[in-house]
């Protein structure tokens, strides 16, 4: 699983830049304000071609008893001790606080990598801003600015070494994993339990139950399955402060980053929601099988229309996910339960299987004289040759004159003219363009 790298510290002295800086995007709320981050934020990060799960947190004020207060202490409680390597950042312009050292003193206490910060050091000026915090005892300090990008190319670079190198898939080739995800209370565990055969985890009508990420591993048919099942991830709106809940949702993005299956639960009383939507593309981006069971189809009134207009439904409100298969089961009764395995081996073979270079680029050719790609700067844009490079998804590189000028929407042409000339047809695949200058065409 990829390391969990938290940021903490007191409220307003820079995290969520800091956190934006690293994740390249705008993805916290930044405002002049103590306490503007009372949830915690997360973002698959690399550095360094190391990869990285960065958590920001709210402020952490260890003394306090006001109650959001409390309750951001209690989140960043959590993901200290759930982090690998942690970045404690305070602020170089409020001098030495007492919180400060209360903070430092928790972190000694812990066997794991922590990096101290003196944040908004903003030039070369106020560099003496960060003696007064030697007083904490600490070796190394590390000063930056996040907001102007000073220092933290060091910072991170030394933080980097503590992670560990990007590896080949090493996984158990004959062992399938799957990780089942959803809403709270939509059947996850007794899904688990069903296809296992007996109750390997708590099944409560209360939702959340399941904190935790419960590995499961079995053989049916002799093939071999991990099981995972993960915690309800619900609409932050519904998450309530200060619970545990919350970091359960990054316990689920590590089941999914480390499966080859997702089971996407729907309940079928509801229907597909927005949330489950957002679920779906929590399994997509990370480039899984997604199947999506719709759970609880004991419940529901039927007619000859009913399985039509729920799958209907589905490939309209997830349309990224348009190839993904359907299956509608009960986990209370057992109905077509057992049949979603059948499903995964047909849909994995596709997952891990490889193209002959040859037949691909014969096919390819076919296809680009079929619609070429649009032409750059009033020039053809030649794709000169084209290699799968890896399984588990399907990886394509198209070797381009200008990748930069292809269009989102030819990427996608060809993503769907693959998948259905390959036998891709029901699993995500990746194509990527690179840039090479070649005599050799495959476009006519």
């Amino acid at each position: 699983m990829k390391p969990v790298v938290a940021i903490i510290g007191r409220p307003n002295v820079g995290k969520s830049t800091f956190f934006n800086r690293i994740a390249g995007r705008n993805k916290a709320i930044v405002i002049d304000e103590p306490g503007a981050t009372r949830d915690r934020n997360y973002e698959n990060c690399l550095w360094n071609d190391k990869s990285f799960l960065l958590v920001d947190t709210g402020g952490f004020v260890p003394a306090s008893a006001e109650r959001v207060l409390v309750q951001m202490r209690e989140q960043a409680t959590l993901a200290i001790e759930e982090s690998d390597i942690i970045i404690f950042i305070m602020d170089g312009r409020d001098a030495l606080t007492p919180q400060d050292i209360e903070i430092t003193d928790i972190l000694r206490r812990l066997e794991k990598p922590a990096f101290f910060v003196i944040n908004k050091i903003d030039n070369q000026k106020q560099e003496n801003l960060a003696y007064e915090f030697y007083r904490l005892g600490i070796e190394k300090i590390y000063t930056m600015s996040a907001l102007h990008n000073i220092g933290v190319t060091g910072l991170m670079d030394d933080l980097s070494k503590h992670l560990p190198a990007v590896e080949l898939d090493h996984r158990d080739e004959d062992q399938i994993k799957i990780a089942v995800i959803g809403k709270p209370n939509v059947g996850k565990s007794s899904l688990v339990n069903k296809i296992l055969g007996y109750e390997r985890t708590i099944v409560n009508p209360i939702p959340g139950t399941t904190r935790d990420a419960i590995d499961t591993p079995f053989t049916l048919n002799d093939r071999n399955y991990l099981l995972i099942d993960t915690a309800g991830i619900r609409r932050k709106s519904r998450v309530c402060p200060g619970g545990l809940e919350k970091f359960s949702v990054i316990k689920a993005i590590r089941a999914v980053s480390r499966c080859d299956v997702a089971f996407i639960l729907i309940d079928a009383e509801e229907g597909i929601t927005d949330q489950d939507v957002k679920i779906a593309g929590l399994a997509f981006e990370r480039g899984v099988i997604c199947i999506f069971v719709v759970n609880k189809w004991d419940k529901v009134e039927k007619d000859n229309d009913t399985v039509g207009k729920y799958v209907e439904e589905i490939k309209e409100k997830a349309k990224f996910l348009e190839f993904a298969p359907i299956i509608f089961v009960s986990a209370l009764s057992g109905q077509r339960v057992l049949k979603i395995l059948d499903i995964v081996e047909k849909v994995y073979s596709q997952y891990s299987k490889r193209v002959n270079t040859a037949e691909l680029n014969a096919k390819v050719r076919d296809l680009l004289a079929l619609k070429p790609p649009p032409r750059h700067q009033n020039k053809v844009n030649i794709i000169s040759y084209v290699t799968q490079v890896s399984v588990k998804p399907p990886t394509f590189v198209f070797f381009v004159r200008e990748p930069k000028a292809i269009h989102f929407s030819y990427k996608r042409f060809l993503i769907n003219q693959i998948r259905k000339t390959f036998g891709f047809e029901q699993v995500p695949i990746e194509i990527i363009f690179r840039k090479k200058n070649v005599n050799s065409r495959l476009t006519r």
